[in-house]
């Protein structure tokens, strides 16, 4: 039967969890992401579970970078034990160049967002001549 107390000593896991906020262990913590292409569309997706995305999530892009911030709030209680993470949740990625940044989808459902960002065609690569200076 597993113990739903902690632990009293540190684990691996725990060690890993320590480095992910701000140093030194701020309320800053980083968000889970993944990204791939699925049809055409370069895809984002975020761990953000226990965030109303109505007030709490906001999505910003200037030039090529993708800005994700979120905000994950608790309630007082008079005794707790939590692992959760609360507080400023942010993630900076760069975007492919090929992303068209003027048509950015994205959706919020079960704890997870996802943002679609249709790619552009690429242009075929070409090879530069170099000219001889002096001929």
């Amino acid at each position: 039967m597993t113990s739903l107390r902690p632990r009293s000593g540190m684990g691996i896991p725990d060690l890993f969890r320590m480095f992910e906020g701000e140093w030194p262990f701020g309320e800053h913590h980083s968000m889970r992401m993944e990204t791939f292409t699925d049809e055409g569309a370069f895809v984002v997706r975020c761990e953000l579970p226990g965030v109303n995305p109505d007030e709490d999530i906001h999505i910003n892009v200037e030039g090529n970078q993708l800005k994700i911030d979120a905000e994950r709030r608790h309630e007082e209680r008079a005794e707790r034990y939590s692992e959760f993470y609360y507080g400023s949740l942010s993630r900076t990625m760069l975007l492919p160049a090929s992303c068209n940044t003027d048509d950015i989808n994205a959706e919020y459902e079960n704890g997870v967002l996802t943002i679609r960002i249709p790619r552009r065609e690429t242009e075929v690569s070409r090879e530069i001549p170099v000219a001889r200076k002096g001929k």
